[in-house]
């Protein structure tokens, strides 16, 4: 999922002294902090054709063997079980943080302002760059034996494998593929997310263009299918279905602004647009009307527990920045579409969904929302942080939400804090301090790409989806604020 931003080109789109509930909190020892160089001139650009093989020196050398003794990784260790771990960034760097201690395991520093995506291969994110998509080992995999498997851990470290693109935008992992979008170009890389770093693994990449660059995404169905975006620089229309051969199956150019996605149950896939949002289904798609004139999905979250898809919801096209208090529920079943009123606003971080299917959204009031989908209704609200208002620039810190192994992670960047919440329970089971301030959180669960139903790839939608267009505006990255929102 995803990240699964608001959208810089949307003028509608879319924190002071919190303390940390009480709770659990290990103090977490301070982690050495390692300089890192960001290898970008070993990026080779991607073309139509096969694209040859990204160069990396020997600390990025890894198939997708996962080695244990792999020349990318030090101090490698033999663990008794899995050891999920959490990506948090900050102005200046990247912590890691063992997801169950909540502990820093390193502090690595990176200039600039750094955004964060999935892999797909449950050991890697990618982390956008200059000049890229740069694989970074977050340390932690399991390799199977037959009945059983052996489980690792090492030092983080940000390899040299970098994915060119001139403005890296949308990552989006689905049924063990991982589809790259560059919004300088237009170029679509989709490759097998257990092979994502090998510095080889793009001799095998399928790559495509759109007919016009833009803030795009793309998402590659089980079939070998493709659902992609379709716009120019000035603006996003609609949404194309493509199958294996790149022939168009269905489109449409009845959805403005597309942007964001999420994949449902029975692998329906949404794209939001300023009046609703697509579903994209059975090689069809078919429009979700919004119930307002101007009603702006820009973010989504799905799972495939669920036949619904959670999205923001925007219905003031003259805000500066808008603060809605209500999400959309979009039923992929019969593309219809369901509104949810919170009692607090949220933000393009606040979006997840359960390991049943809950939706999940963090509100300003410093809870936890937890909604059945079903009924669209409030559950249960946990409270987790301080009350907090969002920042007035999307690059700002705010409280940001990670589902990952049935834990609700949330960030405190005014307390300096991050929580573990059982939302199924409902309650903060653990708390830990932080020394810097969070920005960005993702998270890796060490566990292998699973079998899927396409070349064994594995599904690992992120939930939620930042715009990168606006990134791009502000000439970080090719992001854009439409990310924050989708």
């Amino acid at each position: 999922m995803h990240h699964t931003a608001p959208d810089p080109t949307d003028a509608h789109a879319d924190p002071a002294g919190a303390s940390p509930p009480s709770g659990d909190a290990p103090s977490g020892a301070r982690a050495r902090r390692r300089p890192l160089a960001l290898a970008l001139g070993l990026a080779l650009p991607l073309t139509l054709v096969a694209a040859c093989a990204q160069g990396a020196g020997s600390e990025g050398e890894q198939g997708d063997g996962a080695d244990p003794v792999s020349s990318a990784t030090s101090d490698v260790s033999e663990a008794a079980a899995l050891t999920p771990r959490l990506a948090i960034t900050y102005d200046g760097g990247v912590q890691v943080l063992d997801a169950t201690t909540l502990e820093v395991v390193d502090d690595l520093e990176l200039a600039g302002f750094n955004r964060l995506n999935p892999a797909g291969d449950g050991r890697h994110l990618l982390v956008s760059t200059s000049g890229g998509f740069q694989v970074l080992d977050v340390g932690t995999w399991a390799e199977p034996h037959g009945d059983h498997a052996h489980y690792y851990t090492a030092d983080p470290v940000l390899t040299d494998v970098t994915y060119a693109a001139e403005k890296p935008g949308h990552v989006v992992v689905h049924e063990g593929r991982t589809a790259l979008f560059d919004d300088g170009t237009g170029e679509i890389t989709v490759l097998d997310s257990a092979a994502v770093a090998d510095p080889h693994g793009i001799d095998d990449a399928r790559t495509l263009t759109t007919p016009a660059a833009h803030h795009g995404v793309a998402v590659e169905l089980s079939d070998g299918s493709l659902v992609v975006s379709e716009g120019t620089e000035d603006a996003r229309t609609g949404v194309r279905l493509l199958d294996p051969a790149g022939a168009e199956v269905a489109a449409t150019d009845q959805c403005p602004g597309v942007h964001g996605e999420a994949v449902a149950a029975d692998e329906a896939v949404v794209i939001g647009c300023e009046d609703g949002a697509v579903v994209v289904a059975g090689g069809a798609i078919s429009k979700v009307a919004a119930p307002d004139a101007y009603g702006r999905i820009g973010n989504q979250a799905g799972s495939e527990a669920s036949p619904f898809v959670l999205g923001d919801y925007k219905s003031d096209p003259d805000a500066e920045l808008e603060r809605p208090t209500r999400v959309s529920l979009v039923d992929t079943r019969d593309a219809s579409l369901r509104l949810v009123d919170l009692p607090a606003s949220y933000t393009f971080r606040s979006l997840g969904r359960g390991d049943a299917g809950e939706a999940l959204v963090l509100g300003t009031d410093g809870s936890l929302h937890v909604i059945d989908p079903e009924a669209g209704t409030v559950v249960r609200s946990i409270p987790v942080v301080d009350a907090w208002e969002e920042p007035e620039e999307w690059q700002e810190p705010r409280p940001a939400l990670l589902v990952q192994d049935g834990i609700a992670y949330v960030t405190d960047p005014a307390g300096r804090a991050i929580h573990a919440v059982d939302y199924v329970g409902g309650e903060v089971w653990k708390s830990a301090a932080l020394d810097v301030v969070p920005n960005e959180l993702a998270g890796v669960t060490g566990k292998p790409a699973a079998t899927g139903a396409h070349d064994d790839h594995e599904h690992a939608h992120e939930e939620g989806e930042h715009a990168h267009e606006e990134h791009a505006e502000d000439g970080h990255e090719g992001h854009d604020h439409d990310h924050e929102e989708g």
